[in-house]
C-alpha cells in the first residue's frame, strides 16, 4: 500500500466511525501499520496526536448538533463517547469555551477542529542531508523502558526517562563506559514482546563484547540493517522534531526507501543541546520500495 494513502485510509475509517467505539489495533489496520507506528507518523506529521484529533472532532460534531437539532445534551453525550453528562460537559466547555446547555440555548460562537485531509507538496529547491549506510551488526550497552504507545502519555514519559537518567548518573555512566565517546543512542524499538499497548525506548552507548555491565543495564545486539541517516543541526528538542517532520512529510513519500518499521536511532554527541550548532542524527532503519 502507498505510504500516503495508507494514512489517509485509515483517517476517513476515523471520520466515518466517530460515533463508534473505535480500536487503536483496528484504525492502524486500515493504514498497514502497527498500531505504534500509526500513531507515531502521525503525531509527527499532524502536530497533535490521535486522541486529540478524535476527541476534537468528536466535540465539533457535537457541538453542531447541539446548536442545531433538538437532540437532548445527554443523547449526544452518549451518542459521542461520554458516559455522563458531567464528563461530555467538561470536554465540551475545555474545546468550546461554554458549557452544553449555553450552546443549546443561545447563538454563542463554536470552535471548528476540520476533518483532516492528507496532502504532501512536493516543493522545489528543498535540500535535505541524508546518507544510506549499510551497517554490520552492533553491540549498545543500554538502559530499557517501557511506555504507552499512545502519544498523549509518552511525550511526557520519555522526556522524564531522559531526565531521571541524567540526575542519576545513567548517561554518565554510558560515557564511561562505552567504546565511543561519541555518541549517546536514543533507540526506540517499537512494541513490547507480547504486548501492543507499549513500546520499549532505551537510552545505551556503544560497546565491546567484555564491557562491564551495571546493575540495571543491559547489552544487546542491533543486527545488520541499512539504515537511512538524516543530520539535524540546531537546539533540541525543536531540531529533532523539525527533522522527523521532514523525515515522514517530504524523504519517505519520495524517496526510493521506505522505513521496516523495526527501530530507530537518536544520536546525541557530548555538547550544549541548546546551541544553534549543535549535531545530533537519526538513523531509521529502511528497505528498497518494490515498483
Amino acid at each position: 500500500m502507498n505510504y500516503t494513502q495508507g494514512l489517509q485510509n485509515a483517517i476517513d475509517y476515523i471520520e466515518e466511525h466517530l460515533t463508534d467505539d473505535l480500536d487503536i489495533e483496528e484504525i492502524a489496520a486500515q493504514s498497514g501499520l502497527s498500531a505504534f507506528y500509526f500513531q507515531r507518523i502521525f503525531n509527527i506529521l499532524c502536530d497533535y496526536s490521535l486522541g486529540e484529533y478524535i476527541r476534537n472532532r468528536r466535540l465539533t460534531l457535537a457541538g453542531n448538533e447541539l446548536s442545531g437539532t433538538d437532540e437532548k445534551v445527554i443523547d449526544i453525550a452518549l451518542k459521542y463517547g461520554y458516559d455522563t453528562p458531567e464528563s461530555f460537559s467538561r470536554a465540551f466547555s475545555r474545546f468550546h469555551g461554554i458549557t452544553p446547555s449555553q450552546a443549546k440555548k443561545n447563538s454563542s460562537p463554536l470552535k471548528s477542529f476540520s476533518r483532516l485531509s492528507l496532502e504532501i507538496h512536493l516543493k522545489g529547491g528543498n535540500i535535505m542531508d541524508y546518507k544510506i549506510v549499510k551497517k554490520d551488526a552492533f553491540k549498545v550497552l543500554e538502559k530499557i523502558s517501557t511506555h504507552s504507545i499512545d502519544d498523549e502519555q509518552n511525550k511526557n514519559t520519555i522526556p522524564d526517562f531522559w531526565t531521571q537518567s541524567h540526575q542519576d548518573g545513567t548517561v554518565q555512566k554510558l560515557f564511561d563506559l562505552t567504546t565511543d565517546k561519541t555518541n549517546i543512542f536514543g533507540i526506540c524499538y517499537g512494541n513490547t514482546p507480547n504486548n501492543k499497548k507499549t513500546f520499549e525506548y532505551s537510552i545505551a552507548a556503544l560497546c565491546g563484547d567484555n564491557t562491564e555491565i551495571p546493575d540495571g543495564f543491559s547489552i544487546k545486539e542491533i543486527p545488520a540493517r541499512t539504515w537511512a541517516v538524516f543530520e539535524c543541526i540546531g537546539p533540541m528538542p525543536d531540531a529533532v522534531q523539525n527533522t522527523w517532520h521532514k523525515i515522514c512529510s517530504e524523504f519517505f513519500p519520495t524517496a526510493n526507501y521506505e522505513p521496516t518499521y523495526e527501530m530507530d536511532i537518536e544520536a546525541y554527541p557530548a555538547g550544549v543541546m541548546t546551541s544553534p550548532d549543535y549535531r545530533t542524527e537519526i538513523w531509521v532503519t529502511v528497505k528498497e520500495k518494490k515498483n
